[in-house]
């Protein structure tokens, strides 16, 4: 449902959701190895977490405007308490609920959710189309955590499914300070850089930044194709109209003008229909793998910096080379060495699903805009024959009556 808002209102949906501090040991429990937690989730994989999101309600207050959608879960796990459950929800929510994730497992892919505004340029701000579209691109993003084999047994995922009142658990995250001290930190690991970054995530590297490049260009002609195609379907609807006007004045032509007529009007048609379809088939899975590319580069970056950090204790420990405190260092030093191993392990598993998962919704997409285009072209190619086949028929009978 839409509602008439006011253009003045400063909106809390604008407001962008800052990841800042990336510590492993909150929530969700720290780091352990891929092939532990992989079987920590199993039975939970063979259980069923169906999740839907739906009727999304217009909320206008005296200090802000937001949207609310209904999130409904039904499973078969034995870790909720019940089989169903409904709780509404607003975009905030759904940022907190990335955030969180990112938070707790900083070398995994969480899906990106859709900016601020979806797909600038070609919907409005809370009109019908652009709350569909952010529907469709929230139920995506849950989509995508759900079939996560890790990130859809955490506790997190759990709280936003079934709590009725998110505020108590978005209190507990951490502080403004704290989050600007750990920002510090990544900054300043990330200014050093690493000493001996691995070969395959600096090929994971390239690969993105071409990714990245190719995707936009693509994303951007087809919204540019989609502008286009609209404005000639306006046109089509101008053409159509003088044709049965014409057919008015000619009586000897009526008939092939009101044809023309109405074979443009079904062209229109078939071309407006097409539009639809590459606007909510194509475009929406481009624009998200475009926005996974900065995930990913945010990914790698976060894994740079817990190298990092290792690298930088490492070098300060055999600088020192004292005895005095020299165990403990060793036993730091090799904790975060144990962590690197478990990101990296992390990183490569993740970056695997993630690409098969990326080429199968790529080549779904690409097939279901093939296939659409050939029925377009059909249904319009059919619509001429038909015109030209009546006018050839209707000059055959013309002539048998005119001869002698």
């Amino acid at each position: 449902m839409s509602a008439q808002f006011p253009a003045h209102l400063d909106l809390e949906e604008e407001e962008d959701l800052e990841v800042f501090s990336k510590n492993t040991s909150l929530t969700d429990g720290g780091p352990s190895s891929p092939s532990s937690m992989m079987n920590q989730y199993r039975e939970e994989e063979e259980e069923e977490l169906f999740i839907t999101i739906d009727h999304p309600e217009s909320h206008v207050t005296a200090i802000e405007t937001f949207i609310t959608y209904r999130v409904m879960t039904k499973t078969s796990r034995s870790d909720f308490d019940c089989s169903e459950f409904e709780v509404r929800r607003r975009y905030q929510d759904f940022l907190w609920l990335r955030s969180t994730l990112e938070e707790n497992h900083p070398t995994l892919i969480v899906h990106p959710l859709p900016e601020k505004f979806v797909m600038k340029g070609m919907v409005e701000r809370f009109n019908d189309d652009f709350i569909e579209t952010r529907r469709r691109a929230l139920q995506r993003f849950l989509d995508k955590i759900r079939d996560h084999p890790l990130l859809r047994g955490s506790p997190s995922l759990k709280v936003f499914l079934t709590a009725q009142d998110l505020a108590p658990h978005r209190k507990q995250t951490p502080s403004l300070l704290s989050r600007w001290g750990g920002t510090v930190k990544m900054l300043s690991q990330s200014l050093r850089g690493v000493r001996s970054r691995p070969e395959e995530f600096s090929l994971m590297q390239d690969y993105v930044e071409q990714l990245s490049s190719k995707i936009c260009s693509v994303d951007k002609v087809s919204q540019r194709i989609v502008r286009e195609q609209r404005e000639y379907v306006e046109e089509l609807q101008q053409y159509s109209a003088p044709y049965s006007q014409w057919g008015g004045l000619e009586e000897a032509l009526q008939r092939p003008l009101l044809d023309v007529s109405l074979c443009v009007q079904i062209c229109s048609s078939e071309t407006q229909s097409c539009t639809r379809h590459l606007s909510s088939i194509l475009i929406p899975v481009l624009h998200d793998y475009l926005l996974c590319a900065d995930t990913l580069k945010a990914v790698m970056k976060r894994r740079d910096n817990i190298q990092a950090e290792y690298e930088a204790k490492r070098e300060a420990m055999e600088r020192r080379g004292d005895q005095e405190g020299q165990e403990e260092e060793e036993e730091v030093v090799q904790a975060l060495q144990e962590k690197v191993e478990v990101c990296n392990s992390s990183l490569q598993e993740d970056w695997s699903r993630w690409r098969s998962s990326m080429r199968t919704d790529l080549k779904t997409a690409l097939l279901s805009t093939a296939e659409n285009n050939m029925q377009h072209y059909e249904k319009c190619l059919a619509v001429w024959e038909t015109f030209l086949l009546s006018q050839r028929e209707e000059g055959s009978e013309q002539k048998e009556e005119d001869a002698p």
